[in-house]
């Protein structure tokens, strides 16, 4: 899985590099298939319950899901990627939303809490504490700045398939959940709106995006619960 990480984050790192005016979110998907294929890596999305590509690109108010294609991102979007791979059957998980260009200072502030409150919940992945800390963790930063935390779609556990139970919320549902344990591994992903936290399905039958028409960030990192404290594979904290 630290292999399948490492796998995740060169995809990361070299999508970054083309993430600017004018660029198609098709070609952001080829910058992946290239690090995969190069790699000796496999897709885990690619065909995923038909899904028709190897990364999700989500521009503005679209919080998941989006299918790469002929939009050309411009100047003040902010887009999410969310991006993974197998290697030798097992995977890593990971996204990250970044501007293009200048962006509002909403929108900096939108990626700046969406990312603290992913950190936020990485910390309390120490044994002993509960599944739903992490939530509650994501949930208090991103609503303490006045945002919102989506619901519907949720973090996981991650190994030999990509989703894998219990499902990691993002928000404190009530009861504390499972204790953590060591070798434990979970994709969290904080999904953060400007304004309410309901969603729509477009008619692709993938895309979300927010009901309010709101920005929406999205950050995801696969982390291993160890006796030292959270391991995370799939970005260099």
């Amino acid at each position: 899985m630290r292999k399948a990480g490492e796998i995740v984050r060169e995809i990361k790192d070299r999508i970054r590099e083309f993430v600017k005016d004018g660029v198609t979110t098709a070609e952001l998907d080829q910058v992946a298939r290239e690090v995969i294929d190069r790699r000796g890596a496999t897709s885990n999305f690619l065909n995923y319950h038909g899904f028709p590509a190897t990364i999700c690109t989500s521009p503005n108010s679209m919080i998941v899901h989006g299918i790469p294609g002929d939009y050309r991102l411009r100047e003040g979007d902010i887009i999410s990627i969310d991006c993974g791979a197998i290697w030798q059957g097992y995977h890593g998980d990971s996204a990250y939303t970044i501007g293009v260009g200048k962006i509002s200072r909403q929108a900096e502030k939108l990626l700046e809490v969406t990312q603290n409150s992913l950190l936020a919940g990485i910390s309390v992945m120490i044994p002993g504490n509960h599944l739903h800390d992490i939530g509650r963790e994501v949930q208090k930063v991103a609503e303490s700045a006045g945002f919102s935390v989506v619901r519907e779609y949720v973090g996981h556990g991650i190994g030999t398939a990509m989703h894998e139970s219990p499902n990691v919320p993002n928000y404190w549902p009530g009861n504390p959940g499972p204790k953590l344990r060591p070798g434990n591994v979970f994709a969290v992903e904080p999904m953060v709106n400007v304004g309410k936290a309901d969603t729509r399905v477009l008619d692709d039958g993938w895309s979300v995006i927010t009901a309010d028409g709101s920005l929406s960030a999205h950050f995801e990192d696969t982390i291993v619960v160890t006796d030292d404290g959270p391991e995370v594979l799939t970005s260099e904290y």
